[in-house]
């Protein structure tokens, strides 16, 4: 009996064991397949426009100057709104000591032992620093405009990169796939005709050395192709492992001509629209630092009651309620030259701004034939690359057939599949480095 309640016992602890044990699986599980994507997922497709949205909505250099220029933008309203009236409800109660059998006050600057004051109080204040302020804010404003579409054409440059990058890096995986094919076949063509007796064992072993680098290739093409899309995939998903595919227009496009760029450049760069707001944003300073030399001007409206009696109307059927108004102007004297200072200080921030204006008129200039110079070799090499592909296949094609009659050697054919795979990928750099020309003119001229 003892033995049988023990058995009992000891099956309930072993079940309980087996069931924490298979619920620690299926927690485990959960959690796997939701770090990685299931296999069976079918894949995004994601255009270049598409990238560069969610590029938008998860980079954070770029979420940080969005923030800056919509807090830039609350900057100027706030501004806008220092010069209208301020108006308040002002209520107090306040009690003052008194003798005895008396109801004056102890403190004379008190009106009774009792007051009561509940008062509506409109005050403006006109000035030129108030003028200077808004003109500041509507500046800062627009450079920090300027500055999100900076980091914006930045992003959408970094984009296009990693979005053609990685397409040429799958196309090379491609690539390195269809050599290591060739490779393999071309070491069992060796093979054959070494059994025929007409070729030497020499021939095998060169074609089984290029087939094994061919392999290596192979390995290093699909570890590039996967860190491509991996760092595509940080700026575009929550999880970067996420199942992706892109798909790019065919062809290239057209390059505007070097006038329309430059007269884009003349109205869209947001480097130069920066530093033209930069400059408005000195000059704002100028004019503040000035407006200490001038008075401000101060109105007061007061309306309510200021009285011993919590009321409309006192005892004797007085009204209470009252207003009042005051008219205040201080004129600045003496300040032992701190606003001079100031505006000298100003005044030397705003020749520094001067200069950086220029300079970023200049660097324009050299930006703007730099990126096109560099688009237009890019984009005349495009079609000097797909001929170079075309001719290196028609060229292994030949230099095969003709080791098949044993009228070249192993060695020729080992270079021509070089020559092909060099072309092919020649080709796929050639089409990253034209995209990516035309997206760095695209953001000097204010195009993109």
């Amino acid at each position: 009996m003892l033995h049988g309640v023990t058995m009992r016992h000891n099956f309930r602890h072993c079940s309980q064991r087996r069931a924490a044990a298979a619920l620690a699986v299926l927690l485990l599980a959960a959690f796997a397949g939701a770090q990685s994507p299931p296999d069976s997922a079918k894949p995004v497709a994601i255009t270049l426009d598409e990238a560069i949205k969610r590029a938008e909505a998860n980079e954070p250099a770029f979420a940080a100057s969005l923030a800056d220029s919509k807090t830039a933008g609350l900057d100027r309203s706030i501004a806008a709104a220092g010069l209208l009236p301020s108006a308040v409800y002002h209520n107090q109660a306040l009690y003052t000591q008194t003798d005895r059998g008396q109801t004056v006050p102890r403190f004379i600057a008190n009106n009774a032992a009792r007051e009561y004051a509940s008062q509506a109080v409109v005050n403006e204040t006109l000035g030129l620093a108030g003028i200077a302020g808004v003109r500041r804010a509507d500046a800062a404003a627009a450079r920090a405009a300027a500055e999100l579409e900076i980091a914006r054409r930045g992003l959408v440059g970094a984009v296009t990169g990693l979005y053609y990058g990685s397409i040429a890096a799958q196309n090379k995986l491609a690539v390195a796939e269809r050599a290591h094919r060739e490779a393999a076949d071309f070491t069992g063509l060796t093979g054959k005709r070494e059994q025929a007796r007409e070729a030497a064992h020499a021939d095998v072993v060169k074609a089984q050395l290029a087939e094994q680098q061919r392999e290596r290739d192979l390995s290093d093409a699909k570890v590039a192709a996967e860190k491509a899309h991996l760092e595509l995939g940080v700026l575009l998903f929550p999880d970067p492992r996420t199942l992706y595919e892109l798909s790019a227009a065919e062809g290239a496009a057209e390059l505007p001509s070097h006038e329309q760029a430059e007269q884009a450049a003349a109205k869209g760069n947001p480097e130069l629209k920066s530093a033209l707001a930069a400059m408005g944003v000195s000059n704002a300073d100028v004019l503040a630092a000035r407006a200490a030399y001038l008075p401000d001007l101060g109105l007061n409206v007061t309306y309510g009651i200021d009285a011993p009696q919590f009321a409309t109307n006192g005892p004797d059927h007085l009204r209470n309620l009252g207003y009042s108004a005051s008219v205040t102007v201080d004129i600045p004297v003496w300040d032992w030259l701190a606003t001079g200072h100031k505006v000298k200080q100003s005044e030397i921030r705003r020749d520094a701004a001067r200069v950086t204006l220029t300079a970023a008129q200049r660097r324009l200039i050299a930006q703007l034939d730099e990126t096109y110079s560099e688009a237009a070799a890019a984009r005349e090499q495009l079609a000097s690359l797909d001929a170079s592909v075309a001719t290196a296949a028609e060229s292994l094609r030949l230099t095969k057939l003709r080791y098949a009659e044993g009228e070249s050697t192993v060695l020729e054919v080992v270079d021509a599949q070089n020559a092909f795979v060099s072309a092919e990928n020649a080709r796929e750099d050639g089409r990253v480095r034209y995209e990516t020309a035309r997206a760095d003119l695209a953001a000097v001229t204010g195009t993109m």
